[in-house]
């Protein structure tokens, strides 16, 4: 072969990319076929939330690209036929008078202004005549001005609100030619299948990987560690479908969340509690060092910021939104009895803290406590935030874990807090998850972990228990009663023994123990 015919043969072996069409037209498309992200996502390989990009903006490359172009052109082809179908039965209908019309109309609206109108970009059969309308009431499409609805008097008598009343035939559809080397496509008819449920989701793959490992618990929890962050994130898009906010993957982020190096860190403090006690009152005392169950987990309760981060200037907070700012935080005169909201920092001066620990601090300097002055905010960077953006995902996981702890099963609640410890530690910069970059939910995520500790630390200490250290996210040592303050358990509002062991100093030598 000479080196033209070897160059002609690397030409022709580059194809060029599938064209998709704008990224509304992909998610008009999938919504038109009433297919939810979870199933055209599991048809395709890849996870929901990478979906979301994908009708976001970013587009896919290599070979998810060409099965995706495949889908939508399918999904275009289809719709478009079942449109011009619906139209032409449905002009051979007679007309109806404007006053069954309007009867059919108010028929399907119990009450005016009660149900949510809306536009639809491309137009769907209408439920009551099946000509094609552009808008769309209670989730049903149907048209508002009764000239246009040709509903015939039969229909009137029997008005369905879940299926169009002109019954059409499915046409065959012309697809484009289906795309070389689709290995391991699903059978038809089974692409789209939906999950069962995100507690049964947990339960069928721990089942699935001791049937595929013939028992073997180990063997089987080794497998379900390694596939801990992709089972996290399909958990994350069950429970997220029907949710009024759409998780922005990879949205635009500044440059103090960004790692300084490869292998450094970026600009945010997130206040990790590393405190001991400097001085016991003489005696000798029997420390019982507490373990806060699913501290990362009941942390998933948090103010996230829902979409990209913008940036502003001023000493206000505003809490209805979150994000990560620059304070200068206020002087701490308590670290004898209580350690610092803000940890063990040895610079002074201003640093970028989450958003959990600047509402610790502004609680803290508020009247209830008054525990110190106010922190001095420099800049922020914020989004419009909720608190129970990871609600449901975190409670399909507390159900497991306690569904496991009752049951004595001891690989379903490994393979449980396997999925929200990485789910947590992977969304930042991480090669393990590739899905979701979102450094600022980790940081407060992280964040709101310690500041519920240091929470802890409080109340044990308001209740006149003696607190000895504070340690990351679920250790508290303490010397006292502190079953009359904490509930004694392995539920995520309880707490658990860790150790006991005997500190202080004896009275008659002087010397520590």
């Amino acid at each position: 072969m000479s080196d033209f015919d070897a160059i002609d043969s690397l030409l022709d072996a580059v194809g060029p990319e599938a064209e998709l069409p704008p990224c509304q037209v992909r998610r008009e498309l999938r919504e038109r076929a009433r297919l939810s992200k979870a199933q055209v996502a599991r048809a395709l390989g890849v996870s929901p939330s990478t979906l979301s990009g994908w009708e976001s903006g970013r587009d896919p490359a290599g070979e998810v690209r060409v099965k995706y172009a495949y889908l939508l052109d399918g999904l275009n082809a289809k719709l478009a036929t079942e449109t011009e179908n619906t139209a032409e039965l449905a002009e051979e209908q007679p007309i109806a008078s404007d006053a069954t019309a309007a009867a059919v109309t108010s028929t399907s609206s119990p009450e005016a202004g009660q149900d949510e109108e809306e536009l639809l970009a491309l137009p769907e059969p209408c439920v009551l005549c099946g000509r094609p309308a552009r808008q769309r009431v209670a989730g049903f499409a149907q048209h508002l001005d009764s000239s246009d609805c040709q509903a015939t008097p039969a229909d009137t008598l029997k008005p369905s609100p879940t299926a169009p009343s002109v019954q059409v035939q499915e046409p065959r559809t012309a697809r484009s030619p289906r795309p070389a080397g689709r290995k391991g496509a699903a059978p038809r008819g089974r692409a789209f299948q939906e999950p069962s449920g995100p507690a049964d989701s947990i339960h069928e793959a721990v089942h699935s990987a001791l049937a595929e490992h013939q028992g073997d618990v180990e063997a089987a929890s080794a497998a379900l560690l390694k596939r801990a962050i992709p089972d996290a994130m399909r958990l994350l898009d069950e429970t997220r479908k029907g949710a009024r906010y759409d998780v922005i993957a990879h949205p635009w982020i500044p440059d103090i969340l960004k790692k300084q190096t490869a292998k450094g860190a970026d600009q945010i403090w997130e206040a990790r509690p590393k405190w001991t006690r400097p001085e016991l009152p003489p005696g000798k005392y029997e420390v019982t060092a507490l373990d806060i169950n699913g501290a990362y987990l009941s942390a998933l309760k948090t103010h996230l910021p829902l979409g990209q981060l913008e940036h502003s200037t001023g000493f206000a907070h505003d809490r209805r939104r979150a994000g990560v700012h620059l304070i200068t935080p206020p002087a701490w005169e308590h670290d004898a009895v209580l350690p610092n909201p803000i940890g063990q920092r040895d610079e002074p001066g201003p640093l970028w803290v989450t958003e959990p620990t600047l509402r610790l601090l502004l609680r803290l300097s508020g009247p209830k406590h008054g525990l110190c002055e106010p922190p001095q905010i420099h800049e922020s960077y914020t989004s419009g935030a909720t608190e129970n953006l990871l609600e449901k995902f975190r409670i399909a996981l507390k159900d497991a874990r306690d569904t496991a702890i009752a049951d004595g099963d001891g690989l379903t609640l490994e393979y449980v807090k396997a999925m929200y410890s990485k789910f947590v530690s992977t969304m930042g910069e991480s090669n393990y998850n590739r899905e979701l970059y979102r450094p600022d939910w980790m940081h407060i995520i992280r964040s709101q972990a310690f500041a519920n500790l240091w929470m802890k630390a409080l109340k044990a200490h308001d209740a006149s228990l003696t607190v000895v250290r504070a340690m990351g996210t679920d250790e508290l040592h303490v010397i006292g009663d502190w079953r009359r303050v904490f509930p004694e358990g392995r539920s995520v509002t309880e707490v658990k023994v860790k150790d006991t062991y005997t500190a202080g100093t004896d009275a008659g030598t002087g010397q520590e123990q």
